[in-house]
């Protein structure tokens, strides 16, 4: 366990991720009394339980823009001819 200024702090290596190689965990005040050995291994069972991060939002965002614009063609397109045979036009 490091001690820093305010907090201390626990570090686990090789978490079980493959995404991340360290994790930093920053221990509550009023759990810093705790032992190192129990504070360390409820550290390594977070970091062991953690799945692998989200997938990113990017994908979908970038279909949307690519289909926004033809959908509000098509509503227009359907608006108008709506409008041209509720009239006679």
């Amino acid at each position: 366990m490091i001690k820093g200024v305010n907090h201390q702090v626990v570090e686990v290596n090789r978490p079980g991720c493959e995404y991340f190689e360290k994790v930093l965990f920053f221990v509550k005040p009023e759990y810093a009394s705790l032992s190192e050995k129990k504070i360390n291994e409820k550290a390594n069972s977070i970091a062991i339980n953690t799945g692998s991060p989200p997938r990113s939002r990017k994908g979908r965002k970038r279909v949307y823009s690519v289909f926004s614009p033809l959908i509000w063609a098509l509503f227009g397109a359907v608006a108008a001819v709506i409008v041209i045979k509720g009239f006679g036009l």
